[in-house]
């Protein structure tokens, strides 16, 4: 059966759920006292031993069929490439970046540009001169910017478009990558 990316997505979540409702029909009647009747006597050959039995092959059969999914949808992220700007990538690989990376990236450009605006309205409070690194300084207490600001907000708009055209492309991909299942 042929499914996207995103319609795979999608069955993992109700195999989530159907995966929990068969865990609570199993721990419902695992167990009784001798004295009562079975309960699922009438409605299945064998009792609640037999449903239980029954639904906890379902469970497993739904658990491989997960798995299943899974590597398939692992297989089709590092086969299928992604494009931002100049730099491809398999889906995998972007997912890892987006994961990893990223807030890694954005945590540094963004302290770099607080610490340096920070810099500035204490400098400013103090009556000090802000200098960038390839400019002369006149005064001992001026504070030296050695990192282009310019590029660091270039950099900070450039790593914020590749996460808005990722997730964009990741939507796009899922909706037309197929998977056999």
């Amino acid at each position: 059966m042929a499914l996207t990316i995103t319609e795979a997505l999608a069955e993992l979540k109700t195999i989530d759920k159907r995966l929990e409702k068969k865990q609570e029909f199993v721990v419902m009647y695992s167990i009784r006292q001798e004295a009562l009747k079975d309960p699922l006597e009438k409605a299945v050959v064998g009792g609640s031993p037999m449903a239980i039995k029954n639904e906890r092959q379902a469970i497993s059969d739904l658990l491989e069929r997960k798995i299943k999914i899974r590597r398939l949808i692992q297989e089709a992220n590092a086969s299928n490439q992604i494009t931002i700007g100049t730099e491809s990538r398999s889906i995998a690989d972007w997912l890892v970046w987006r994961r990893d990376s990223a807030p890694i990236q954005q945590r540094i450009l963004t302290s770099l540009s607080s610490r340096i605006r920070t810099a500035r309205d204490e400098a400013q409070k103090r009556g000090m001169a802000v200098v960038v690194s390839d400019q002369q300084a006149t005064k001992p207490t001026d504070i030296l910017v050695n990192v282009n600001e310019a590029e660091l907000m270039k950099d900070m708009e450039r790593h914020e478009e590749i996460l808005g055209t990722l997730d964009g492309q990741l939507s796009l991909k899922n909706a037309t990558v197929v998977i056999e299942v």
